[in-house]
């Protein structure tokens, strides 16, 4: 190969002459077609620096077509970053399976030692598809790659999925480890802005009124309209001494309220144009960056058809910051594990105060709705026989009241109200045992409450 002329195309490519590197890397091409000596991995090479120059012109058919012709070179060792250069191709043109499959490829690459991109494309490509699970599956194993430079980008990725999710306890958790990165106040701010509307969705309203103060506290983020009717719907709740959890129980609203996502579930963005433009200069939150209009201008782009002196350059800068934060990757898993510990610490609480599913009350429902055939409902122990008896003085009420509760870890007494067909009423006593999480009928007896 022409080293003279690929340096010199290098170096146009360097100054963002794009149209004069092509035809450098193109000429080097003709020139190993015309007999000149072929070195290991030169072919791949090649038609991989083709690629990115198509890239930055915005030819993204042509580019594919170079991506994969650098990929028939067995000999070349930079397959993984060409297969992640497809995957953002094919995600360019909006062909977002190919995308994935491409992204798949470069993360199997054991040579490729900045999975954590293609991980982090891989998941903009689900969002796109509107696959939030595998969305947020690709977002969490970008964070937890030791050599990604900015974790806080998937942190706050892995969010939007958890919202999508209606997730928003999970949502808070991923929003409070991205916020122990650096990041500029921008970025910030909409994270703020982000994690209170995660909390309104909780029903954590003097949390969310924090985040959302913090969000404007420079004056120079201004929320929008969702996030705004999340702040003042938090404030409210505060002002009235709301406990947690009231405003989503009463309000069903809240609990769909997809306000805090960047991108929802279906895949399309809801950006303004102004949000477009914030969007490009921030690259720690997920805007429509395989939009042709976007001119690639993300730092993942940057860093895919980064020259070898400019990659090291930024590797330098890298190991500063990894200095800062060691052991990156263990503190995400830490805080991933904390949450996973306290939801089922809840659930453990949760089941010793008489919670279960199917509960006491839809038990006793079902019991009352078809008595003739409700044998599903009696534990397990009790004969035919005894069932049988116990239904004898059970009438049918589909809308029976249940008058009060006794419950504790293992059994539970429900008082119960019926109406029979003539107009009148009678009063039961169900006993009830634990069944799993659930419950069942243990015993049911009639009720007089001036007896008892």
């Amino acid at each position: 190969m022409n080293n003279v002329l690929f340096q010199r195309a290098r170096e146009a490519y360097g100054v963002n002459d794009y149209v004069s590197a092509l035809e450098g890397f193109t000429q080097c091409l003709q020139g190993l077609s015309d007999g000149e000596e072929v070195a290991e991995g030169e072919l791949g090479l090649l038609y991989h620096q083709i690629g990115n120059c198509l890239m930055k012109l915005h030819d993204y058919e042509e580019a594919i077509h170079a991506y994969t012709q650098a990929t028939a070179d067995n000999s070349y060792e930079g397959i993984g970053a060409v297969n992640c250069n497809l995957g953002n191709s094919y995600a360019a043109l909006h062909d977002y399976e190919n995308a994935v499959k491409h992204f798949e490829i470069a993360v199997s690459d054991a040579k490729y030692d900045s999975v954590y991109k293609a991980y982090s494309g891989m998941g903009k490509a689900y969002l796109k598809l509107g696959k939030s699970a595998e969305a947020g599956s690709a977002f969490r194993s970008a964070a937890l790659d030791e050599a990604n430079p900015n974790p806080a980008q998937a942190l706050l990725n892995l969010g939007i999925c958890f919202m999508a999710l209606d997730r928003p306890a999970d949502a808070v958790a991923s929003y409070e480890s991205a916020l122990q990165f650096d990041m500029n106040s921008a970025t910030r701010n909409k994270l703020y802005a982000n994690m209170g509307q995660a909390y309104t969705a909780t029903g954590q309203f003097q949390q969310a009124v924090n985040a959302f103060e913090e969000a404007l506290a420079d004056k120079t983020y201004f929320l929008n309209d969702a996030a705004s009717v999340d702040y003042q719907r938090a404030i409210g709740q505060v002002a009235q001494g709301t406990q947690v959890l009231a405003a989503v129980e009463d309000d069903p609203a809240a609990t769909a309220d997809m306000s805090g996502l960047d991108v929802p579930g279906d895949g399309a963005p809801i950006y303004h144009e102004t949000d477009m433009a914030a969007a490009a200069q921030n690259p720690y939150y997920y805007a429509d960056s395989y939009g042709v209009s976007d001119k690639y201008n993300s730092g993942d782009e940057r860093f895919f058809n980064a020259t070898e002196e400019e990659i090291e350059q930024w590797s330098r800068g890298v190991a500063r910051q990894d200095r800062k934060r060691r052991n990156v990757g263990l503190k995400i898993l830490v805080a991933f594990i904390v949450v996973l510990v306290l939801a089922a610490g809840a659930g453990v609480f949760a089941y010793s105060q008489g919670y279960g599913y199917p509960t006491q009350e839809s038990v006793v429902k079902q019991l009352f709705a078809d008595p003739t055939n409700a044998s599903s409902v009696f534990s397990s122990d009790l004969s035919s026989e005894k069932v049988e008896k116990m239904l004898d003085p059970v009438v049918q009420d589909a809308n029976v009241t249940i008058d009060g509760q006794e419950a504790s870890m293992n059994s539970s007494v429900e008082y119960v109200t019926a109406s029979t067909s003539e107009g009148g009423e009678v009063q039961y006593k169900i006993t009830m045992s634990r069944d799993g999480i659930g419950w069942k009928i243990s015993n049911i007896e009639l009720y007089f409450a001036s007896q008892n």
